[in-house]
């Protein structure tokens, strides 16, 4: 069964211009947002200042970002990609009271998490973060961690995206992150934002239609229950509970952005996996990652 209130199908979260729009006006949501926006020649969509801080990744195609922090204006060209099964992008990190204006041609988002701390405005290239190849056989995925501690200096959200190729699993074994245990697990929202393609490198008909599937599962923090099938435009929130595995179907590939934050002191990514699987890590031991995996630009 998929709670309503945590699955969202492409545009159910429209607004105003944006195709989808996740904030506090969600109940039960308080510490991550993203927007999705697409856009075509001579349109531009505008973010007034707010104590929010924000990330702009494309996914498809360039973007120029004007903003204004405290009364001096800047632009930033973004390179962006052919679509977000062709490897990592540059990201433009916009500090909370900071508002923008996004011009240019194709699917980009904003992610964003509500604060009054203070960041430096941030751009990071798509060459200064190497992909990260995360598991072994059919649990191998590619992560970009633009948006990590490691990489981005940011005060309360992490921000990453998820390749899972064809046939493989991610988001897995399921775990959590809805309790704060110092050094252990860390609370934390989570958006997953959803793309599906046709496997890169395979020719399909044009009556192709591209999918995956996310399951989540309650956990003492509280009852969630989402089995579904997801397509490009889904978005599902993660208040708490186990989430895992999000499964890219035989013939499609799968992609997802996650946004995560929450009210912990330490901006860190702790988890917890489910008893019952966490064994499964062990057996990547004696496996070999997916030969299909970096995708790149090329």
């Amino acid at each position: 069964m998929t709670n309503p209130s945590w699955f969202y199908p492409q545009g159910a979260l429209a607004h105003e211009g944006w195709e989808s729009v996740v904030d506090g006006s969600i109940a039960g949501w308080q510490y991550t947002g993203v927007r999705v926006g697409v856009l075509t020649a001579g349109e531009s969509l505008s973010l007034p200042g707010a104590d929010e801080e924000r990330l702009i990744v494309p996914l498809e195609g360039s973007f120029e970002v004007s903003y204004l922090v405290d009364g001096d204006s800047a632009t930033q060209e973004l390179r962006g990609r052919l679509d977000v099964f062709h490897g990592s992008t540059d990201v433009l990190y916009i500090p909370t009271g900071a508002s923008l204006t996004v011009q240019g041609v194709g699917r980009v988002a904003v992610a964003s998490s509500p604060t009054t701390e203070r960041k430096p405005v941030q751009y990071i290239e798509a060459s200064a973060v190497e992909p990260e190849l995360r598991g072994a056989g059919r649990s191998s995925r590619q992560v970009h961690n633009f948006g990590t501690p490691a990489n981005l200096d940011a005060a309360r959200m992490i921000v990453c995206e998820v390749i899972t190729p064809s046939e493989n699993w991610s988001s897995y074994p399921p775990h959590k992150h809805d309790e704060y245990v110092p050094g252990a697990e860390s609370r934390l929202e989570e958006i997953y934002y959803f793309e599906t393609a046709v496997s890169r490198g395979t020719v399909a008909p044009t009556a192709a239609e591209p999918f995956g599937f996310l399951q989540t599962s309650s956990s003492p923090a509280g009852t969630i229950d989402t089995l579904a099938e997801v397509h490009t435009g889904d978005i599902a929130l993660v208040p708490f509970g186990w989430h895992g595995p999000c499964v890219a179907a035989p013939g499609y590939d799968l992609y997802y952005l996650n946004v995560m934050a929450g009210p912990d002191p330490e901006r860190t990514w702790l988890i917890t996996d489910e008893p019952a699987h966490a064994w499964v890590r062990q057996t990547w031991d004696n496996q070999t990652v997916d030969s299909r995996l970096p995708y790149t630009a090329e």
